[in-house]
């Protein structure tokens, strides 16, 4: 056999050795292969405000075999109340380990003025509706295996805080007017931290128009903490005769405080009203 033809003839035993091994490996693979399986493990919220919230939704995928798989493709769509909105999704390429469960979070952003026209009717709400579908694909030695992804369930709407006067006390009375401090107590009714811009309003006590209250800035309450401030107000006799009449014998009068609560960049309006006790 000519020293070409000889060559070109190993060269071929070689490769359909090689061919044949390669078969003979994925078939060993394929055999001993356990297919994975993916299940929904939680909702969860994140970074909720009164604007907007994000709700996690996470996936557990289990791989029982012995070596690590990848993530090859991912196809998802996020509704709330029936409207989608945008979700996020694992990268690509992700590895899932081996023998154990790996966590795959698909973060939604849900901005509640895009879910209904008016937003305080949406956070009066104890719980919102969500669907979840899409596919999964996961690499394997038997190719790319599709899994679907399909969840309807709910997830808890934040609260606006409760807010509450506190007994206020009368400072440097005069004939003229008073300094009166107003404690406001603010309790989170929520399980997760809220951020509270402030809180404004125009203030009567006993019906006579006394002036305007601000927090300012109250930063991040905790899940289900309070916080406390004092709104230090100087109120005028001469503009606010019913006030003086009940500042100047004390005890009980009626507080009313007419504004509104931000929360990120949603206000919503706040109306209280109390009988609370004067103290000096």
């Amino acid at each position: 056999m000519p020293t070409m033809k000889r060559a070109l003839f190993v060269l071929a035993v070689l490769s359909l050795t090689t061919l044949s091994g390669c078969a003979a490996l994925q078939k060993m693979l394929a055999g001993a292969f356990k297919k994975p399986t993916v299940s929904f493990k939680t909702a969860r919220l994140a970074d909720a405000s009164l604007s907007d919230a994000t709700v996690n939704l996470v996936y557990e995928v289990n791989n029982p075999n012995g070596f690590g798989l990848d993530l090859a493709s991912v196809d998802y769509a996020f509704f709330v109340e029936g409207k989608q909105v945008v979700a996020g999704k694992p990268k690509k390429g992700l590895n899932l380990k081996a023998n154990g469960k790996s966590e795959l979070v698909f973060p939604a952003n849900v901005k509640f003025a895009d879910i209904v026209p008016v937003v305080e009717t949406f956070l009066n709400k104890d719980r919102a509706g969500f669907k979840a579908q899409g596919t999964l694909g996961i690499k394997t030695p038997l190719g790319v295996l599709e899994f679907p992804l399909s969840k309807e369930g709910t997830f808890e709407v934040p609260k606006i805080p409760q807010v509450s006067f506190q007994a206020p006390r009368i400072k440097n009375i005069s004939v003229s007017g008073a300094t009166v401090e107003f404690p406001l107590e603010i309790k989170n009714r929520n399980s997760f931290p809220l951020p509270v811009a402030g809180i404004t309003g125009a203030l009567k006590v006993a019906g006579a128009d006394v002036g305007t209250l601000s927090t300012g800035s109250l930063g991040l309450l905790d899940g289900s903490g309070s916080k406390q401030v004092t709104l230090p107000l100087t109120i005028n006799f001469a503009r606010a005769a019913s006030a003086a009449m009940a500042l100047r014998s004390g005890g009980n009068a009626q507080v009313r405080l007419d504004g509104q609560l931000t929360s990120e960049s949603q206000s919503v309006p706040l109306s209280l009203s109390q009988l609370v006790n004067f103290v000096k």
